[in-house]
């Protein structure tokens, strides 16, 4: 019997235990997501999990940005607005710490918590205790035009610098026929550019704090990875990057309009999809670069997640949800209709160990760079925080939020970045002191 097999076997005996358990019929529960290509998937799929449950499910899908402010606002204020929130690694333990979210320890044994990828595991955890569980995980990697690149008479080291990175944009940039050479992040907000430019200076030796949480935007590496983003970007970089994040990057990359693209590992099926993709048949992938001599990659660590706010009247509801939704068997439905490729990856060991995946093209370089993420130990200096892409404390989501509205009026040429680095150590420093870290 095929591992699919059993896992279709499952699914509907774990269904079947759900429906049997629900205390009530026509109970609704309200989900706040974001605008990702997967969690539009799950939506589709929902009303199978209606059928059996009876229970009801309401939408409400928003922008990035507009998601965090959305569900931080409703959290903070106990509001009642959702009954499931989706969130992240930055938001998870901060919260689960202030007793905000509803200790996902209810799950069954056949949901099998020992299954969950450990750093997915642990990053969704406080003390020990899971507060969210992920729908799907990810780092980030390269993906690129491999017509353009053979053309280009170049071939992708499966760990390229970005030196590398520049001589091949230069290389595969086509302006009169609306190629760019690379196409990434410069969209403010702390989980859009703001993340991509914080691992680009790790990987350039920069970090956000020292041991005494004194900003560091003075210093000579943060001066080198920005003014070299900028470099890049204005040189072979599409017009108005500032305005850009991962969906406006995604569609340009799927119409043929980048060489190269560095961005979130979950979007490897969406360029790959030929329903979706215009160069789906030449895309290939590589680890996210680093700079030369330095030790540290610009890879993240992430997983979207989903979360029981503690103020929701409908906990059980919710909770069978999410045990539905980021179960096995919810990724043997998506594979039975749609393909292995286009599963939620990152989140469960046992998708790692299926045959069909591994023979999925960007499997095994999912897998490596997530593995290859230690938010212990992001940056080539020692730091008093925990995180990649983001710094681990309350008061970052705020700042970070500033600091990459600054560094993106140097992206559009309204500051230099000798300015936007200025203004950022003072943000930076203030904020600090004011929130008694200094």
């Amino acid at each position: 019997m095929s591992l699919k097999t059993v896992l279709r076997a499952s699914g509907a005996a774990a269904l079947c235990a759900i429906a049997s358990a629900a205390t009530a019929q026509d109970t609704t529960i309200t989900i706040a997501t974001v605008n990702n290509g997967d969690m539009i998937r799950m939506q589709g799929y929902t009303d199978l999990f209606t059928e059996q449950t009876g229970i009801a499910v309401e939408w409400v899908t928003l922008e990035e940005n507009v998601l965090r402010q959305r569900v931080t606002t409703d959290i903070t204020t106990n509001g009642g607005q959702f009954d499931i929130m989706t969130i992240g690694m930055y938001e998870t333990p901060i919260w689960g710490a202030n007793g905000w979210l509803v200790p996902l320890d209810g799950l069954s044994d056949e949901y099998d918590v020992d299954d969950l990828l450990p750093a997915m595991r642990a990053g969704l955890s406080h003390d020990g205790t899971l507060y969210a569980a992920p729908f799907y995980g990810e780092s980030s990697m390269i993906m690129y035009r491999t017509d353009l690149m053979e053309a280009a008479g170049l071939e992708m080291p499966d760990a390229p610098t970005w030196q590398f990175i520049r001589e091949a944009a230069a290389a595969m940039d086509d302006p009169e026929n609306g190629v760019n050479g690379v196409c990434l992040r410069g969209k403010p907000g702390w989980g859009e550019g703001g993340a991509f430019i914080t691992v680009t200076g790790n990987s350039f030796g920069a970090r956000w704090f020292d041991e005494d949480w004194n900003a560091q935007f003075d210093q000579p590496e943060w001066a080198e990875a920005l003014n070299f983003y900028v470099n890049l970007m204005n040189d072979y970089g599409p017009d108005g990057y500032e305005n850009n994040g991962f969906n406006e990057n995604l569609s340009l990359f799927q119409q043929g309009l980048c060489g190269m693209w560095i961005d979130a590992t979950v979007a490897a099926s969406f360029v790959t999809n030929p329903e979706e993709s215009e160069v789906a048949d030449s895309v290939g992938f590589a680890l996210a670069p680093n700079s030369e001599g330095v030790e540290r990659r610009s890879n993240w660590l992430w997983a979207w997640a989903l979360a029981i706010p503690a103020g929701t009247q409908q906990a059980d509801a919710a909770l069978q949800f999410i045990e539905w939704a980021t179960s096995r068997e919810y990724i043997a439905l998506v594979a039975e209709n749609e393909g292995w490729a286009n599963v939620p990856p990152g989140a469960r060991t046992s998708l790692y160990e299926t045959p069909e995946y591994q023979d999925v093209p960007f499997a095994q370089m999912t897998l490596d760079s997530i593995l290859a993420a230690d938010p212990t130990n992001p940056t080539v200096d020692p730091v008093p925080y925990v995180g990649i892409q983001f710094v681990a404390i309350p008061e970052f989501a705020g700042i970070a939020t500033e600091v990459s509205q600054e560094f993106a009026a140097a992206y559009a040429g309204q500051q230099t970045v000798e300015e936007a680095l200025e203004r950022a150590q003072d943000i930076t420093n203030e904020a600090m002191e004011a929130a008694g870290y200094r």
